[in-house]
C-alpha cells in the first residue's frame, strides 16, 4: 500500500513539475540595425543623431535621437511593391500576413558546397517528408548558414569589389520553386538569412517579381535561425507602418513553447523535488 501511495506522489510532482517548467520561448531573428547594417550599394549609409542625453532641467534623465536609414537595410522587409507597381506598399500589407507557422528550409551543406545555390523542389520535398506539407499561411526562410557572415560585406556578398552588384555570390531562392509554392501552398513570407531573396549573380531578379506580382512579403538578412526548430515556431516580421514604402526594417522573431520533458531534468525545482521523493520513499521502507 506504501508503494502505490509513493507512486502516486511521484506522479502527482511529475505533472505538476512538467506543468510549471513548460513555457513559451522568444528568439530574436533579426541583425542589430547600427552603423554597421548592411545595405545594397547606392543607398546612403545608416545615420544616428543624439539629439539630447542627459539629465533634463528639473533633474530627470531624458534621451531622444533622430536616425535615417535606407528601406532595405539590415533586417528588413520587401513590400510587395518593391518590384510591382500596383502592389501592396508596406503601410497596406495586411498585418496579419507578416506572421505565420515558421518553415525553416536548411540547405547549409548544399550552400557549402555552392555559394550560388538556390533553392529547390526537392528542399521543400524534404522538409515535407518530415514535418508534414507546409501549413497554410507559412513564413518559409532559407536557412544557408549565410547569417554568420553579416555584416563583413566582403564575406557576405563574397566579392571583393562590394559597390560592384554584378560580382556577387551568395544562395537564395529559385524562381521555379517560388513560383510552385506560390501556386501550390498559401505562403504569407518567403524569406532568406543572405543578401537578397534571388541569389547573388542574378540580374533581373525573377523572385522578387513574382513576390510582387501576387503581393507576398519577402525578408532578407534574418538572423539566429540555428536557434529555432525547423517546424513549430510562429514567425512575425514587424516592420513599422512606414507610409508608401517599398520595405522597412523589421524585427523578425520566432515562438514555440519549449517541450516540459526538455526542462524536467534540468530545472532546479524538479531535482528538488526528486531528491525530496527518494527520501521520503527512503523513510517508509525502512
Amino acid at each position: 500500500m506504501l508503494r502505490v501511495i509513493a507512486m502516486t506522489m511521484f506522479s502527482i510532482i511529475l505533472f505538476s513539475e512538467a506543468i510549471r517548467a513548460s513555457h513559451l520561448r522568444v528568439v530574436d531573428l533579426s541583425h542589430t540595425h547600427d552603423l554597421d547594417a548592411v545595405t545594397w550599394p547606392g543607398n546612403p549609409d545608416y545615420n544616428f543623431t543624439t539629439i539630447f542625453r542627459g539629465s533634463s532641467e528639473e533633474g530627470v534623465w531624458l534621451q531622444f535621437n533622430s536616425f535615417q536609414t535606407p528601406e532595405h537595410m539590415g533586417t528588413h522587409i520587401d513590400a510587395p511593391s518593391h518590384f510591382n507597381e500596383d502592389a501592396l506598399q508596406v503601410h497596406q500589407i495586411p498585418i496579419e500576413k507578416l506572421i505565420g507557422p515558421g518553415v525553416i528550409i536548411n540547405v547549409k551543406s548544399k550552400v557549402a558546397a555552392n555559394s550560388d545555390y538556390r533553392v529547390t523542389l526537392d528542399d521543400i520535398q524534404d522538409w515535407e517528408t518530415k514535418y508534414n506539407q507546409i501549413p497554410d499561411g507559412a513564413v518559409v526562410i532559407m536557412n544557408s548558414g549565410w547569417s554568420l557572415r553579416y555584416p563583413n560585406k566582403t564575406l557576405l556578398f563574397e566579392s571583393q569589389t562590394y559597390t560592384d552588384a554584378t560580382t556577387y555570390h551568395f544562395p537564395g531562392w529559385h524562381e521555379d520553386i517560388v513560383d510552385w509554392l506560390l501556386k501550390n501552398r498559401n505562403i504569407n513570407v518567403i524569406g532568406v538569412d543572405s543578401a537578397s531573396l534571388d541569389y547573388g549573380p542574378a540580374t533581373n531578379f525573377p523572385v522578387h517579381q513574382l513576390l510582387g506580382a501576387n503581393n507576398i512579403t519577402g525578408v532578407e538578412h534574418v538572423a539566429n535561425l540555428d536557434s529555432i526548430p525547423e517546424s513549430g515556431t510562429i514567425i512575425s516580421v514587424a516592420p513599422f507602418k512606414l507610409y508608401g514604402g517599398s520595405g522597412c526594417p523589421s524585427r523578425v522573431y520566432a515562438t514555440h513553447t519549449v517541450s516540459s520533458a526538455s526542462i524536467l531534468y534540468t530545472t532546479p525545482c524538479w531535482t528538488i523535488s526528486v531528491q525530496v521523493l527518494v527520501m521520503w520513499v527512503a523513510a517508509i521502507k525502512f
